[in-house]
């Protein structure tokens, strides 16, 4: 009678354990992901040509970290040449309160990208120096309250979201390769205005409860002037020029943010 009874206790302990072991195993809930942003996140630079006026590439990170997570949605509207004030106007109406992950990779445009690498591949060092450092008086003193305003219109269209702000890597390996361009000095002019706007827009991310990802790591030792490059530098097309090739987006990018996100 005793035996009985444990025995009934123990099938009682053994159906409790498997109720809790069947729970803590459970289907993970459904990813509905949207990407937003600029080239960067519309995956520029891995490809000869682009069949949208966005210029996104089934290659860039956003379609990249969707395939590798197998999503339940999912939905890019990034676009090359994008600011700030596209985003807002032109691709948080897509986002809406079914998303639970969403990406942005924006700020660069704004800082003036593209002529300040004009400036340093015809204006010399000091040329270049000058516009750096005008990128960076713009980056700390205009581009936070860019992103903020960025941020919060992400937020109030994606209000149950988890936000993952990607940042933007260094350029140029220093004391690398390149024979011909730019000089070491030039390169670092450059590197340098990269890490103030990736420290700027850490600090936005951070105010608005957004997780930052910094690919500056992943990228260390792959800039252009490595012997493995993941970024082009002057290419054709010349959209692709100073932006992640392939392999920066699937071993640079995808890495490091599937590092933040899980």
């Amino acid at each position: 009678m005793r035996l009985s009874r444990a025995l009934v206790c123990l099938s009682a302990v053994a159906a409790a354990a498997l109720s809790t072991t069947a729970y803590a195993y459970a289907a993970p809930a459904a990813v509905n992901y949207a990407a937003v942003g600029d080239s960067y996140a519309s995956g520029v630079g891995t490809q000869s040509s682009y069949d949208n006026g966005c210029d996104r590439s089934s290659k860039g990170y956003p379609s990249l970290w969707a395939a590798a997570h197998s999503v339940s949605a999912f939905t890019n509207v990034a676009c090359s040449g994008a600011k700030t004030g596209d985003v807002i106007n032109g691709q948080v109406g897509s986002l809406s309160s079914a998303n639970t992950v969403v990406t942005v990779t924006v700020g660069g445009n704004d800082a003036g990208f593209s002529s300040t690498m004009e400036s340093c591949i015809v204006g010399g060092d000091s040329g270049c120096n000058t516009a750096v450092n005008k990128a960076k008086a713009f980056v700390s003193s205009t581009l936070p309250g860019l992103l903020d305003n960025t941020y919060n219109a992400i937020r109030g269209h994606a209000p149950n979201a988890t936000v993952y702000v990607v940042g933007y890597p260094r350029f140029y390996q220093l004391g690398g390769s390149c024979s011909v361009g730019l000089s070491d000095t030039s390169r670092g002019y450059i590197n340098s205005g990269a890490d103030a706007l990736d420290t700027a827009i850490s600090a936005a991310a951070g105010r608005h409860g957004f997780r930052f990802v910094d690919v500056r790591i992943a990228f260390a030792n792959h800039g252009i002037c490595s012997s493995s490059a993941w970024l082009n530098s002057v290419s054709w097309p010349v959209v692709n020029s100073y932006h992640p090739n392939s392999s920066g987006y699937s071993s640079g990018y995808l890495p490091a943010l599937t590092a933040v996100t899980g």
